[in-house]
């Protein structure tokens, strides 16, 4: 097995039923898949095994990882890339929709959600193993503790399942914390009908102080005081996808 390169933040996976589970989640719909992080493929072999797969592609930042993959996997259906998933142009990779799955690094998963945000017209399901702590606040609902920024933007345009907690010691080398499995499903939303740019900088500036009010964090934003409004006395956890929506567009004239 490859040695994992610790700068990386990975924690191979090293258990073939737990890469069964996970493969399992991706709903089989899609005949392209890209595959984040493959390391030595334990994961890729379950995913060789969706009915409907016709292109793999498979996107390895370690030079080791990749020399591995070509070593051992000689499917035609699959391309290995070695690159980094958060430079490459998606749409040069596949012109026509994809599902991404993967073990993703803790360290960039936040990085890649936002890159796959940038991506959501392509990409309109995802299965990937995170942080369980991270997992948690991207499937949160308004109102919980855990509800914060990647929360809301990822909410905004994806459907969110917490699928299944992972534990330390099926990865080598063994995480400090657990992992989770989460699935997004691009949701009917086309557009935010406001600013979207601006709807990225008013959610979080919203968090910028959790425990102030929306209106006290709007200050960093905007230029002059806000009208009364109902949304600006509560906290940017109360808030739902379309309260900020609204509020974005409170916001607008007063940049």
């Amino acid at each position: 097995m490859v040695k994992p390169k610790k700068h990386l933040g990975q924690h191979f996976l090293a258990d073939k039923n737990i890469a069964a589970k996970i493969a399992s989640c991706l709903s089989g719909d899609f005949i392209n898949v890209c595959e984040i992080g493959p390391g030595t493929g334990v994961l890729t072999e379950p995913i060789l095994k969706q009915n409907n797969l016709q292109r793999l592609k498979l996107i390895e930042i370690d030079n080791e990882s990749v020399e591995y993959l070509h070593e051992n996997f000689h499917d035609d259906r699959i391309t290995i890339i070695e690159a980094d998933f958060l430079k490459m142009e998606l749409s040069e990779i596949f012109t026509d929709k994809f599902a991404v799955a993967g073990n993703f690094p803790y360290n960039i998963s936040s990085q890649i959600f936002f890159k796959i945000i940038g991506y959501r017209d392509l990409i309109p399901e995802v299965v990937g193993m995170i942080q369980k702590e991270v997992a948690e606040r991207l499937a949160s609902p308004p109102g919980n503790k855990t509800y914060g920024i990647l929360s809301v933007i990822l909410q905004a345009w994806y459907d969110i399942e917490y699928c299944f907690t992972v534990n330390e010691n099926v990865f080598i080398p063994p995480p400090k914390v657990k992992s989770a499995v989460i699935k997004l499903t691009r949701n009917n939303t086309a557009e935010l009908n406001c600013d979207e740019k601006l709807f990225v900088r008013v959610v979080k500036a919203a968090f910028h102080h959790r425990r102030k009010t929306v209106n006290n964090n709007m200050k960093f934003i905007c230029s002059k005081a806000l009208p009364k409004h109902e949304l600006l006395t509560k906290r940017a956890e109360q808030l739902s996808v379309e309260d900020f929506v609204n509020l974005t567009n409170l916001v607008s004239p007063n940049i």
